[in-house]
């Protein structure tokens, strides 16, 4: 059998981590991920999704997002039903992330996650390592026709 969930979306509120009485970390929030299509004279759609993310992947999400980030999640489908306070059968179902992801949008230095869909700055390492674009071309050999090849 197969149960993937593969979704993109934006952090309705900010996620808040809770401990359960074994210790475990968990986080339930919900996200909001734009539908494909729009109709003629409409304003676009969205549907909402609920997810639940335990231990590391709990952590990483109220550590990294917050209301109006961006974030991928890959996990699985979960239904179940409990009964509210009032007594009613209640039926859920909810997304449980196995693993959340960034999503290239820039941040600033605060943590927070600005709009827009600039790429992620460049690692400081990346400064120091050499670049093919930049090095000599005399470093490179000219290849030989395809009949030469060893493929």
């Amino acid at each position: 059998m197969i149960n993937r969930v593969v979704l993109m979306g934006r952090l309705v509120s900010d996620p808040e981590l809770k401990t359960t009485q074994n210790g475990t970390n968990v986080t339930t929030f919900r996200i909001a991920v734009d539908r494909n299509y729009v109709k003629a004279g409409e304003e676009r759609q969205a549907d909402f999704f609920d997810i639940v993310a335990w231990r590391y992947t709990a952590d990483f999400v109220c550590k990294h997002f917050r209301k109006g980030s961006l974030i991928a999640i890959d996990g699985q489908l979960q239904s179940r039903t409990y009964q509210a306070k009032d007594g009613t059968n209640r039926y859920v179902v909810e997304v449980i992330a196995d693993n959340a992801s960034f999503t290239g949008e820039r941040r600033d230095n605060s943590g927070y996650q600005a709009g827009g869909y600039a790429p992620a700055p460049a690692p400081a390492f990346a400064e120091q390592s050499p670049s093919f674009v930049s090095g000599p071309s005399s470093d490179f050999e000219e290849m030989p026709g395809d009949d030469d090849l060893p493929f």
